[in-house]
């Protein structure tokens, strides 16, 4: 009888495990949030980053804006400034007045903007956390987790309008109890832009400094 008990342990063990990688309400929450921003051409939104560490009271608020096109975007966020044109990347820090010039690799930024929305079809299982009213919108929250243990981070949540379909914000759980926060307004997915809104125009920075790392 031991036996018996002990087996159906297992047994329902290895079904919530599979059960957890493939929540099917999840997917369907992720399938139809992801198709939503597949048929847009370029959006831009504003953004508050909030990085927290409670255990070394780290509370850290910056705000910012980006525009994205495919995999092209160009974020600002506190003094810094981020244009990827998908081939090269350039970080522009404001305070010493630089700019920071590389080769991008898109292998290398699995939480660029674009991929956010499609990151949870290989490599992570995801589950349906809950469905709550926040400031009067329905939303759904899914959680993801990486396959490779060996990434920095163990969970990826996203909160998600079930109405529109917009991601409302991610939060990012790392192994070093750091919590990152990316909250999304003033979504507009009606933008058109070209693809010279992704390369950096010296002429628009007065004396910066340019360091080629390439």
């Amino acid at each position: 009888m031991k036996r018996i008990g002990l087996l159906m342990v297992l047994m329902l063990a290895l079904a919530s495990s599979v059960w957890a990688q493939r929540d099917p309400k999840a997917l369907e929450i992720l399938d139809a949030m992801s198709a939503k921003y597949q048929n847009i051409d370029a959006f831009s939104a504003k953004l508050v980053y909030k990085l927290e560490n409670p255990s070394e009271r780290l509370n850290e608020t910056f705000k910012g804006e980006i525009t994205v096109m495919g995999e092209k975007y160009r974020l600002k966020i506190g003094e810094q400034e981020i244009i990827n044109n998908g081939s090269t990347i350039w970080t522009y820090l404001q305070e010493v007045n630089e700019v920071n010039v590389d080769n991008y690799y898109p292998e290398d930024d699995p939480m660029a903007p674009a991929k956010i929305y499609t990151i949870y079809r290989e490599g992570y299982k995801y589950s349906f956390v809950e469905e709550k009213k926040r400031k009067g919108t329905v939303v759904q929250v899914v959680d993801l987790e990486p396959d490779n243990k060996d990434e920095p981070f163990f969970k990826i949540r996203l909160t998600i309008d079930k109405d529109t379909k917009t991601l409302l914000n991610y939060k990012v759980f790392d192994k070093n109890g750091n919590r990152y926060l990316w909250t999304v307004s003033d979504f507009d997915p009606t933008l058109e832009l070209t693809a010279s809104h992704f390369e950096f125009d010296p002429s628009e920075y007065k004396d910066v400094e340019i360091i080629d790392l390439r």
